[in-house]
């Protein structure tokens, strides 16, 4: 089995080029041959010299250079680029590079580089065992003007993760898996193809440890730009954290975000948003932030609303109510820009000349929502001003639409003009865009709220990659464009909605200066999650999108750290089920970012329309809130370390080989395994415990995992298994609320799950929730050891919440007496759950011991 990996072109796992070339051709080229090696300090530098043509895909580049460095003790960083001129390298800009740090060396690394000069190959192994992790032997290096080919050997039945962004399962499949990374609009997120995002590294785990290989650079076109991580022979983790060094931490998001939110293309006019509202009010299930897709704008242009279907006047009126409530509004911005003249944003834009422009320097056009459009170019010196401005303008806290986040969407970027695009305004018509409204406007004063480089073929390179919307150009901007600082598309396609999403976080620091920006994307390029959150498409109103949505999840927050994501509840397109939208219900709570939404031309979905999937709203919301200050200190410490807030099981157990494949059953956090139901009206599910000790959620039963499947019976549509892994403390709220500035004014109670050695750890994490710096926080650490639960840690955030009780789990017996600081305080034994709850009311102002006697 082989693996090939690139950029913006393509990367694959098994044998994966263009259809009319026999692989055996590209394995009989004779690749380089390595000359002049030197080493200055950390860094090994030589020059590779064409042992012989190949020029399968076009002509060879005949030197290259190949320098690598030891930039960590975890990290090599190897490149290999055109020894005579200059090539497109994925600008810093956009994603820095992370620095060396000055002390690393062949000596002290945990990994090494060792190469064959003839014919060139090279291979990375881990130092202390000398088990190689990546190599090129026997497969010559293919570096042509518009092909690159890096091929290594995988061992048998590897168990490889990433590669996304995709909707294949979490652990890739051995064989016969293509990988393109080339963003595109994907409705209905097809398995097995190129979808919005690109994140081309890997993860993979072994039984003797888990490494990282982060790649850089094009199959057409650019250089080799790999990073190699070392990883751990002990903890995933750390492969995780290693590549959050490279492409940066997460960035921190506000606490109201992870509150429930609901949207829907297809909301007629305000009076429906408002009428939502209230009957998420009405139905008494928590709503902390309401969302309106394209519908508000005026012929789809981004930048205004429809003055009879949703005024602004009512539309502040509107959110004037949310924002009295406790609650927050977010809506879309998608980057296409109509090309009408007397439109703001087009003629503000126009006159700074910001648009992408086709190579005989016109303005490109292409057709999206709006009809005929131009995109902006995120390179142009002048676009964050702009971008700045036209947020400042239209979403005044004043005079406009104030609203609270922002979602941008269509940003690989889409668009619906098919190739050649002779024509867009022919095109824009024949597809009816903009749309027509179908329903009358309300009467404008409606009550709301009482009942409701080279010369290269950049168009069709030889070398073709397997992407199902055909040519490069299909569907998007077209390649042959050039940005403002000379790129073209064909190079930075794929980094358009990062380079967006930056744009957007800063116009909205701009608005609100201090506050944490919450930016949710589709298309996302390593890096994003420094910056933005992201959900997952367009999916379908289907088990198995249902079922997709766990590995989707688990890829952008366990690997890609793009921790704050979710997956539209329920299915965007095509109608849902009462049983499909109450189980989606259940598990989108587990999702960091849990929203509900879908298309226009599919049933209404709120949840409050079925009184099952009510109730399992109320049930599950009930839970997530009670557990949100547990997972919003599991994303500071992301933020802080890299630490993944969603785990696969492996991660937690890797030595545990059943456990490699389970991407059905995930950690929230560290400590809480979710185990939805993910078969079609089925009321049981089998779930893997590993040997390990558990406790149920819901009744706090200990359950005894032997790393075995056990089949549960009898779950109920409003009910999804949920249990806490032992050795953990968990901070909950003592009740739930249905925003969450009052849940912040609830009480705690930590549970302490006892683990097999007799012991547990946790920590709680707080702050004033919207800050981007914090003036007080505090980091309230727990430990349970010996009978003694210890509270230490920081306590300079000032909070009316107290701790109420201490809930122990897996007490055997029955303790004579339990003291905080020397005081005997109340407390009751349950024997069936052999659970122990401690009575206290204690300020989280400083720490204090509770100690049980037998």
């Amino acid at each position: 089995m082989t693996l090939k990996r690139a950029l913006a072109g393509a990367a694959f796992i098994g044998i994966a080029v263009a259809a009319s070339v026999d692989p055996a051709v590209l394995d009989a080229c004779a690749g380089y041959t390595l000359h002049n090696p030197h080493t200055e300090g950390s860094v090994f530098k030589a020059d590779l010299a064409l042992a012989g043509k190949c020029a399968v895909f076009g002509a060879d580049i005949k030197r290259l250079s190949l320098t690598v460095e030891y930039e960590t003790d975890t990290r090599i960083h190897l490149k290999i680029k055109d020894a005579a001129k200059d090539r497109y390298e994925v600008p810093e800009s956009v994603l820095p590079r992370p620095s060396a740090s000055g002390h690393a060396s062949a000596k002290t690394a945990a990994i090494q580089f060792n190469y064959t000069a003839n014919p060139f190959s090279f291979a990375i192994y881990r130092t202390s065992t000398s088990e190689v992790l990546f190599s090129t032997a026997k497969f010559p290096l293919i570096f042509e003007d518009q092909y690159i080919r890096v091929k290594t050997s995988l061992p048998p039945n590897p168990n490889i993760y990433g590669l996304g962004e995709h909707t294949d399962s979490f652990r890739l499949p051995e064989s016969n898996t293509v990988r393109t990374f080339w963003s595109r609009d994907a409705y209905g997120t097809p398995p097995g193809t190129n979808l919005y995002g690109n994140h081309p590294v890997y993860f993979e785990h072994r039984t003797t440890g888990t490494h990282g290989v982060f790649c850089s650079y094009n199959v057409i076109g650019g250089i080799v730009d790999l990073y190699f991580l070392a990883g751990s022979e002990t903890s995933p983790i750390e492969v995780a954290k290693q590549y959050a060094e490279v492409v940066g931490l997460p960035a921190e998001v506000p606490y109201w975000s992870f509150g429930f939110h609901q949207c829907r293309f297809g909301y007629r006019n305000f009076v429906d948003v408002a009428d939502v509202v209230t009957e998420y009010a009405n139905a008494r299930i928590p709503l902390e932030t309401m969302w309106t897709d394209i519908d508000y704008m005026y012929q789809r242009q981004i930048f205004t609303v429809d003055p009879q279907y949703f005024p602004m006047d009512r539309m502040r009126e509107l959110v004037d109510h949310l924002h009295r409530h406790d609650q927050y509004y977010v809506v879309m911005t998608d980057p296409a820009v109509a090309s009408v003249d007397g439109y703001g944003a087009y003629e503000r834009g126009t006159s700074m000349d910001l648009w992408l422009k086709s190579p005989d320097g016109s303005y490109s056009r292409g057709v999206v929502w709006p009809g005929v459009t131009v995109y902006p170019d995120w390179f142009h010196p002048n676009m964050q001003s702009y971008w700045n401005n036209e947020f400042a303008m239209f979403y005044s806290p004043e005079q406009g639409l104030n609203i609270d986040g922002s979602w941008i969407d269509m940003n690989e970027p889409s668009n619906f003009c098919n190739l050649p695009c002779d024509d867009p305004y022919q095109q824009a018509s024949e597809q009816g865009l903009p749309p027509r409204r179908t329903t009358p406007p309300p009467d404008h004063n409606t009550p709301i709220f009482v009942n409701s480089q080279r010369k290269r073929d950049l168009l069709t390179p030889t070398y073709a990659t397997d992407n199902p919307a055909g040519a490069l150009s299909s569907n998007t901007a077209p390649t042959n464009i050039k940005h403002a600082n000379g790129l073209l598309e064909y190079d930075t396609h794929n980094l358009y909605g990062t380079m967006m999403s930056a744009a957007t976080r800063e116009a909205l620091l701009n608005r609100r200066p201090g506050l944490r920006p919450f930016v949710i994307t589709r298309s996302s390029f390593p890096g994003a999650g420094t910056k933005v959150g992201k959900w997952l498409g367009d999916n379908l109103s289907r088990w198995d999108h249902y079922r997709f949505s766990i590995a989707g999840i688990l890829g952008m927050a366990s690997i890609y750290q793009i921790p704050m994501v979710g997956s539209d509840i329920c299915g965007f397109g095509q109608d849902t089920t009462e049983n499909l939208c109450a189980r989606w219900a259940m598990l989108g709570a587990f999702y960091p970012f849990m929203r509900n939404h879908n298309i226009d031309t599919a049933i209404s979905q709120e949840f409050y329309r079925w009184p099952v999937v009510a109730q399992a709203a109320r049930n599950v919301l009930d839970i997530r809130y009670r557990l949100l200050d547990y997972i919003y200190t599991a994303f500071h410490q992301a933020s802080v370390d890299g630490t993944p807030v969603l785990q696969p099981l492996w991660f937690q157990y890797p030595r545990d080989t059943n456990a490699y494949p389970i991407d059905l059953q995930f950690f929230y956090g560290d400590a809480i395994l979710v185990s939805p139901v993910t078969e079609e009206n089925s009321m049981s599910v089998s779930i893997y415990l590993p040997d390990d000790t558990f406790y149920d959620f819901a009744t706090f039963m200990p359950v005894n995992g032997r790393g075995e499947r056990t089949t549960l019976e009898n779950v109920d549509f409003t009910e999804i298994p949920v249990y806490i892994r032992g050795g953990s403390i968990i901070p909950l709220r003592v009740r739930s609320a249905m925003t969450t500035t009052e849940l912040r004014k609830q009480d705690f109670e930590v549970v302490v799950a006892i683990g097999k050695d007799g012991s547990a750890r946790g920590s709680l994490y707080l702050d004033d929730g919207v800050s981007l710096v914090q003036e007080r926080t505090s980091l309230i650490t727990f430990t349970y050891a010996h009978n003694v639960l210890s509270v230490g840690g920081s306590f300079d955030y000032q909070t009316n919440a107290r701790l109420k009780q201490f809930r122990l789990l897996g007490i055997d017996s029955k303790p004579t007496r339990v003291e905080s600081d020397g005081r005997g305080v109340k407390y009751s034994y349950d024997r069936q759950s052999k659970s122990l709850l401690v009575s206290l009311d204690k300020a989280l102002t400083g720490g204090f011991s509770v100690t049980l006697s037998d």
